[in-house]
């Protein structure tokens, strides 16, 4: 830990004009960056591939097994346009089928303890293994995503995974986000072409309604405003 605070302490120093920057230049080959292939993730993975380390990173994705087919098009077109291979982690197939054996292929709208273990299954434990072994965990949260998420830090040290949580775009807007994909024509999941404002698994996001926030379309059936599959938060 001692190693992992040392990072941290490097990395608070810099602000987010100048953290990307010396991120590359310093620790390229100690960095995981997860794209879930929403906005965020397409621009940070924009912002990454300007630097000449870029294929250094490990960058790679978690395959539910659910995802829209939309999600599955766009990083293949990703991969054309960044000129990368992308990892895909996968769920234990052996737990994953002992847990829909017992509970069913869409438990999870039963109670929100199976939700929360259908996310473990099949995100929480494929990211456990993908940024194993490395340093840094690149993510795309941003504060406006929605309440809960408004206090996060730009740099912090997950303890659950060991590793310093890098997130570049947390002071962004979606305005932001947007007008950046926009002006360099970076691919997108057209799914937010028809008001799906933050993208999962297929069964468990929906477009959101007037008046609702970006994440009001993931998991709406459960009353709870804490809309976290576990990568990030406790849940």
């Amino acid at each position: 830990m001692e190693y992992l605070r040392n990072i941290f302490e490097d990395l608070i120093s810099y602000d987010e004009n100048t953290l990307l920057e010396n991120l590359l230049k310093n620790y390229s080959g100690c960095i995981a960056f997860s794209n879930g292939f929403n906005p965020e993730g397409q621009v940070i993975l924009h912002l990454l591939s300007k630097y000449p380390d870029f294929k250094q990173i490990h960058v790679f994705t978690i395959d539910t097994g659910r995802l829209f087919e939309e999600t599955y098009r766009l990083i293949e077109e990703s991969e054309k346009f960044f000129g990368i291979k992308i990892r895909k982690y996968f769920p234990d197939y052996r737990e994953l089928e002992e847990f829909i054996t017992k509970e069913g292929v869409n438990c999870f709208y039963k109670s929100r303890e199976l939700r929360k273990e259908c996310c473990r299954i099949r995100k929480v434990e494929p990211m456990k293994r993908a940024v194993q072994g490395k340093s840094i965990w690149i993510s795309g949260l941003r504060k406006q995503q929605s309440s809960f998420r408004k206090n996060l830090e730009m740099v912090s040290i997950d303890d659950k995974n060991h590793v310093v949580k890098v997130n570049p775009l947390i002071n962004w807007s979606r305005e932001e986000v947007w007008d950046y994909i926009k002006k360099h024509n970076i691919p997108y999941n057209e799914l937010h072409t028809k008001a799906y404002l933050s993208i999962g698994c297929a069964c468990c996001t929906r477009a959101v309604q007037a008046g609702e926030s970006e994440r009001d379309g993931r998991w709406w059936w459960e009353k709870d405003s804490k809309k976290e599959c576990g990568l990030h938060y406790q849940i």
